[in-house]
């Protein structure tokens, strides 16, 4: 049988069960190439692309506009031209006929995050992939791992990639100390130890960036390269205004308008989104530890440490990543770095860059690390 691909409703994070068919952006007879993005779906968190596992011709189109499938559901089919329309009809129906939701209990779910104590905290972690210098992912405040769950399996193809919950965040313990990135530079470094990480990539998000550079300048050589995405600690200016929103909204209404601020695109800030933030602010611990990093890294609404000439001084290979329509951090931090460095800025796009252009950021950043 000739070569045909299956196009599937995919599995971004550990909680999606299913998603929904937005639009095609490729349509029947249309000719596609390996990479491409082919149908917007939007999952319980937020919408995304789906790309192309192979080049071919789109064949059929399963699901419509408005559908629902589960994890796994046929979307569509890619194929070379000359594939029989009879041999594309098979696999379909074999496809529908041996397809099985995923549980909570597959294998093929995926990983399942870990917590491992690093000196007196508990950090909450996820491991994927195997093989190479490991990739550690470093969220941004107020976020934790699942900021990732569009980039963390398809980074994890050809190496160990690692993405954390920083103390203050996430199911971590919830103790940031004085709120230093050279503190929390200090925790991502003893989890490092904890796993059995020598020297790792880091890919750090707004402060998550700032922590990776803090540690690029604590600890050198355990350190191979920094990704920089929409980066704290680049220059002295931030949104001071969206900090203390953050940190101050008390209910749905209060939190939706700061986080829409995220977003290149707003409509991408779900019911669901504004309701897990809410959750996790009102986790025991959360309100003094955002409290206390705020005060620490954006007093007054200036950034309080600015790495950018330590961190060039050091050598490293550097790759930053800017949405440039960011609300929070100015993109003209990226232009400004002094250092060698790789700048990508991807226009249209917000401070949630590897949310909203997940395909193109996974792809420069694996180019990077290649």
């Amino acid at each position: 049988m000739s070569e045909i691909t299956l196009v599937t409703m995919p599995k971004w994070g550990l909680s999606m069960e299913q998603g929904k068919v937005n639009c095609w952006l490729k349509q029947v007879g249309d000719a596609i190439k390996r990479g491409e993005e082919i149908v917007e779906v939007e999952s319980e968190k937020i919408a995304g692309a789906v790309e192309a596992a192979a080049d071919g011709i789109m064949r059929r189109q399963l699901a419509a506009a408005e559908d629902t499938l589960p994890v796994g559901g046929l979307l569509g089919v890619i194929a070379a031209a000359d594939v029989p329309d009879a041999e594309i009809d098979a696999a379909v129906a074999d496809a529908l006929a041996n397809f099985k939701p995923l549980t909570a209990d597959d294998e093929s779910s995926g990983a399942s995050p870990e917590k491992i104590q690093v000196g007196n905290r508990s950090i909450r972690y996820l491991k994927r992939g195997e093989g190479g210098t490991p990739v550690i992912l470093i969220h941004g405040f107020g976020g934790d791992l699942n900021n990732w769950l569009f980039n963390h399996e398809a980074l994890a193809n050809s190496r160990t990639v690692y993405a954390v919950d920083l103390p203050g965040h996430g199911e971590s313990t919830k103790d940031v100390g004085s709120g230093a990135l050279s503190e929390l530079a200090d925790a991502l470094l003893c989890f490092m130890d904890a796993v059995g990480v020598d020297k790792a990539n880091l890919v750090g998000h707004s402060m998550g960036a700032g922590v990776a550079m803090a540690a690029a300048v604590q600890a050198p050589a355990r350190v191979e390269s920094l990704t920089l995405i929409c980066g704290a600690g680049l220059g002295a200016e931030i949104n001071g205004d969206y900090i203390q929103g953050f940190v101050g909204a008390a209910n749905r209404n209060a939190i939706k308008p700061q986080l829409m601020k995220l977003f290149g695109d707003a409509s991408l800030v779900t019911r669901q989104l504004v309701e897990d933030i809410m959750k996790y602010k009102r986790i025991e611990g959360v309100d003094a530890a955002l409290r206390t990093l705020s005060s620490a890294l954006f007093a007054d609404g200036r950034q309080q440490s600015v790495l950018r000439d330590q961190v060039a001084a050091l050598g490293k290979p550097v790759l930053i990543i800017w949405g440039e329509a960011d609300q929070i951090i100015p993109v003209a931090h990226a232009r400004a770095y002094t250092g060698k460095a790789q700048v990508e800025v991807i226009a249209g796009k917000g401070h949630m860059v590897q949310m909203e252009a997940a395909n193109e950021v996974n792809q420069l950043i694996k180019q990077f690390l290649s």
